[in-house]
C-alpha cells in the first residue's frame, strides 16, 4: 500500500482533502506537515489534529512546519482568505480541540525520513505553499530521485491565476519554494486551476452530508456551506466550490483522473510576473520530463470517486 503525506495550510479544502484520504483504502495517510497559507500553521495545526479526531483518525501525526515563506520574516493571513475559508479556516464551525499535541520532530525531517524509509511507495502532497518541501530538498537533494512522486496542487498554465491574471495563490505565498521543487527533478504533477475549477460541489452534495445525521457529517456540510457562500461573492459564474486540494488527493490515489501534459516547468521569482507557472525555455528540450500539468480532468468520474469516499468516511466516523 502506498503511504501518504499530506502538507496542508488546512482550510476547508484541505479538510475535504484530508477526509478523502482517509476514505481511500488504496492510501495509508502516515502524517499531515502543517504549513502557514490559508491560516497561521498553528490555527493549521490545531484544525489537523481536532479534524483526524472527528473523523476517527486519531492515529494520524501531524509535524509543524515552517511558519512563513523561504526568504520571508513572518506571514499574515490575507483578508481573502478568512472570507473563503473563516476565521478559524473550517468554515466558522467550531469542533472540540484533541487532546493530543504536533509531534516535536519537524515536518522538513519527517519528509526526509519518509523518503528514506518508504521510497517510491511514499507520494507527497502539498495543498499550500511549497515551503516544506523546498527546505527538504535544500537539506537533503538527493530526495528528489528516491521520492515515489509528488502531486501538488497549485499553479495555472492555461487559465488565468485566481490572486492576479499569472498567480495561484499557493504558489503565490513562496515563489521561491515553488520554483526549487519544479527544478529539482522530482516526479512532480502539477494540479492546477486548469482543472481544479472544473470540478464544482454544491449545497445538493453537502445535503447528502448532513442526512447522515452524523458529528462529522454535519461538520462537513455546514463548513463546506460556508466556503460555497464564499463562492457565491468571489466566483459568481462557477455555481458551487473548487475541489482544489481533494482533487489533488485524487490524483495522488488515482493517476488516471486526469490527463497530463509533460513539461519542465519553473516558477518566475523576479518581476511583474512573479509566481507564474510556466514551462522552462532552458529545458524545454531536454527528453527527460519530470514534471506534469493536468490539462483535462474526468469530472464525472472524479466527483462520483469524491462523493463515495468522503460520504463513506463520514457515515461511519462517530
Amino acid at each position: 500500500m502506498r503511504k501518504l503525506i499530506l502538507d496542508l495550510d488546512t482550510g476547508v479544502d484541505d479538510t475535504l482533502a484530508i477526509s478523502y484520504a482517509l476514505g481511500s483504502p488504496e492510501v495509508e495517510l502516515i502524517g499531515i506537515t502543517g504549513t502557514y497559507g490559508n491560516v497561521l500553521l498553528e490555527q493549521g495545526i490545531r484544525n489537523d489534529l481536532a479534524i483526524t479526531d472527528l473523523l476517527g483518525h486519531p492515529e494520524v501525526k501531524v509535524y509543524p512546519g515552517l511558519s512563513h515563506a523561504s526568504k520571508a520574516d513572518s506571514f499574515e493571513v490575507l483578508p481573502v482568505s478568512a472570507f473563503i475559508h473563516g476565521e478559524n479556516g473550517i468554515g466558522d464551525v467550531a469542533i472540540p480541540d484533541s487532546n493530543r499535541k504536533a509531534e516535536t520532530q519537524s515536518a522538513v525531517d519527517f519528509i526526509i525520513d519518509a523518503v528514506n524509509t518508504y521510497g517510491k511507495d511514499l507520494v507527497y502532497v502539498p495543498t499550500g505553499p511549497m515551503t516544506n518541501i523546498a527546505a527538504a530538498l535544500a537539506k537533503e537533494p538527493d530526495i528528489a530521485q528516491r521520492i515515489g512522486s509528488i502531486v501538488l496542487m497549485g499553479g495555472a498554465l492555461t487559465v488565468p491565476g485566481n490572486v492576479d491574471a499569472w498567480q495561484e495563490a499557493n504558489i503565490s505565498q513562496d515563489p521561491d519554494a515553488a520554483d526549487v521543487l519544479f527544478r529539482s527533478g522530482a516526479p512532480v504533477t502539477m494540479v492546477g486551476l486548469d482543472v481544479t475549477l472544473q470540478t464544482l460541489l454544491t449545497y445538493k452534495e453537502t445535503e447528502r452530508w448532513r442526512q447522515l445525521g452524523t458529528a462529522a457529517g454535519n461538520f462537513l456540510a455546514d463548513m463546506t456551506d460556508f466556503y460555497i457562500k464564499a463562492y457565491e461573492t468571489t466566483s459568481p459564474h462557477l455555481g458551487g466550490c473548487g475541489l482544489h486540494d481533494p482533487l489533488a488527493v485524487g490524483v495522488a490515489v488515482d493517476p488516471t483522473l486526469v490527463t497530463t501534459l509533460p513539461m519542465n516547468m519553473k516558477v518566475e521569482t523576479e518581476g511583474a510576473t512573479r509566481g507564474r507557472t510556466i514551462g522552462d525555455e532552458q529545458r524545454l528540450n531536454d527528453p527527460n520530463k519530470t514534471m506534469r500539468v493536468a490539462v483535462g480532468v474526468d469530472v464525472p468520474r472524479f466527483l462520483d470517486e469524491f462523493m463515495t469516499r468522503i460520504t463513506g468516511l463520514a457515515s461511519q466516523a462517530d
